[in-house]
């Protein structure tokens, strides 16, 4: 890989904005120097989550959608070039992962949708633009997601320590690295999108600040062992979780009782995944947790 500066680009499954990061980046270190997060208009949001829910579309409005995704991404590294003084080739290349809208990993023909057209990033910025991970992956036999343990690999992983991180943003997933072995990686299930699904169904805030909100409630039993007890939890390592499965269980619960199991439920799964993991290979002597959902402590 070349050394030098490159932009990455991220949407996730909240929706909360496009992460925009410029880090330098060689064989021995990846260091962040600016950031920025960039507003997603509503009316794009919006689209994205009716298609993610499985509302129909015509192919021309799935275009259209591409488009102005694409356009969305590339005002936003804009706004970060001119924010650094940065010109096309001080920047190596733009990594964009597209916004996932739809993804179906098993089955006999496994297929992943990204959208946000890379064309339009490259003709807002001039800067070469690296996208599509996902199919590739599944090309090569993966499913698609998670991705971030082959990150996790290159940035955490030890000579001689078994290192275990818990990565909770939309969607929670781990990532074991153990010395002389290749890195593995699954999902363990929902992270912030039930939270972030529920506050916005019953306050319409786009997510819930401070974690004030979870602090209230209480867990419903019931709902909480009908998550856990979803076949996702029982298949083997290796698995990409399908965020819409769980998003159809929240119908008929009050906006008082929701936010218990919700975190509840977040801890539940990763401990389960933690377990199998530590069975099937031995104590992490590390572990380690990142993404904005492990930011927020108890008082």
């Amino acid at each position: 890989m070349k050394s030098g500066r490159y932009i990455g680009v991220m949407s996730g499954t909240s929706l909360d904005g496009v992460d925009v990061v410029l880090a330098a980046i060689d064989e021995n270190m990846v260091a962040q120097q600016a950031s920025l997060s960039w507003p997603i208009p509503q009316e794009i949001k919006q689209a994205i989550l009716n298609i993610c829910q499985g509302q129909q579309l015509t192919l021309s409005q799935l275009g259209q959608l591409d488009t102005q995704l694409g356009r969305l991404f590339g005002d936003a590294v804009l706004a970060l070039m001119n924010q650094e003084d940065l010109r096309p080739q001080d920047v190596v290349a733009i990594g964009c992962h597209g916004q996932t809208v739809w993804h179906e990993p098993v089955g006999e023909a496994p297929h992943t949708l990204q959208i946000g057209d890379n064309n339009q990033i490259v003709a807002k910025t001039g800067v070469t633009v690296v996208g599509d991970f996902r199919r590739r992956d599944m090309a090569l036999g993966g499913q698609g997601a998670p991705l971030v343990p082959a990150f996790h690999h290159a940035l955490l992983a030890h000579p001689t320590e078994r290192r275990m991180v818990l990565n909770i943003g939309g969607i929670a997933n781990l990532s074991l690295l153990i010395p002389g072995q290749p890195v593995r990686g699954f999902d363990t299930g929902p992270g912030n999108m039930l939270m972030d699904a529920w506050i916005w169904r019953q306050a319409g805030k786009p997510y819930d600040k401070d974690a004030q909100w979870a602090c209230s409630g209480k867990v419903i039993i019931p709902l909480l062992q009908s998550m856990l007890c979803d076949p996702l939890f029982c298949r083997p390592g290796t698995k990409k979780h399908r965020p819409r499965v769980f998003q159809l269980r929240l119908a008929g619960t009050s906006a008082g009782e929701f936010p218990g199991p919700g975190a509840a439920g977040r801890s539940g799964h990763a401990g389960r995944a933690y377990c199998r993991f530590r069975i099937g290979t031995g104590v992490a002597e590390r572990r380690m947790r990142s993404s904005a959902g492990v930011r927020w402590r108890r008082p």
